[in-house]
């Protein structure tokens, strides 16, 4: 009895240890570039709400109570594209949604998405563009073996950075085309510092002279 019980206790250990090293050790990583197997996905989602206007244009107060509503149910905020569909194209009606938008900081976008269905006369509709941003995947450690006979990348490899990235960034459609400026703005910002410097008279022309100060006093103390 003593004997069968030491010739299976080896080979139940073996295969023991053979489990439990299977699981420690995954296949080996492929990728061989620095570029992340994970990027960022962006995907947009468009919310719609068709508010009554006024036979003479504009929109009444109960439906601009009732846009400012859905607005902050929504928590409205930056990265959010709003745009109005209005089939009558009346300026008050867009000077109406306008000014309810501007309290919360946003202005209308140009241009209105196409979304189900028709605006009837007498509708205007609302569409909040939002996008999010993730990076489906992550974390990735599928290969966990300390072998890498490719000399690849770990499948984990930018994980880290493309999910804060994703995260981090407050208008999402920047991960895809980024912004877009004439730079005017910061042209005219720069400038202002440039042009006091060259209008500035030198020194020694009777511009901007360094303050006199004399240790006099304080050399006949000391």
């Amino acid at each position: 009895m003593s004997t069968t019980r030491n010739r299976i206790g080896p080979v139940a250990l073996a295969l023991a240890l053979t489990t439990a090293l299977a699981g420690c050790v995954g296949g080996q990583p492929t990728n061989r570039s620095l570029n992340s197997v994970h990027q960022p996905v962006v995907e947009r989602t468009s919310y719609t709400l068709d508010i009554n206007t006024l036979p003479g244009g504009g929109v009444s107060v109960s439906e601009q109570r009732r846009m400012a509503g859905w607005f902050d149910s929504l928590d409205l905020g930056y990265g959010d594209k709003v745009a109005l569909d209005d089939p009558a194209r009346d300026p008050a009606t867009h000077d109406a949604v306008q000014a309810v938008l501007a309290g919360h900081g946003m202005s209308l976008a140009e241009g209105a998405p196409i979304t189900a269905g028709s605006v009837a006369p007498g509708i205007a509709r609302l569409v909040i563009m939002r996008t999010t941003a993730a990076v489906p995947g992550c974390p990735d450690w599928s290969t966990h073996n300390d072998g890498n006979g490719n000399n690849a990348t770990s499948t984990n490899y930018g994980c880290a950075v493309n999910s804060n990235l994703a995260a981090m960034v407050a208008n999402k459609e920047d991960l895809v085309h980024g912004q877009s400026d004439d730079g005017r703005t910061t042209v005219m910002t720069s400038n202002k510092a440039i042009q006091a410097y060259r209008d500035n008279a030198p020194s020694g022309m009777g511009g901007a002279t360094v303050k006199k100060v004399t240790t006099s006093t304080s050399a006949a103390s000391n």
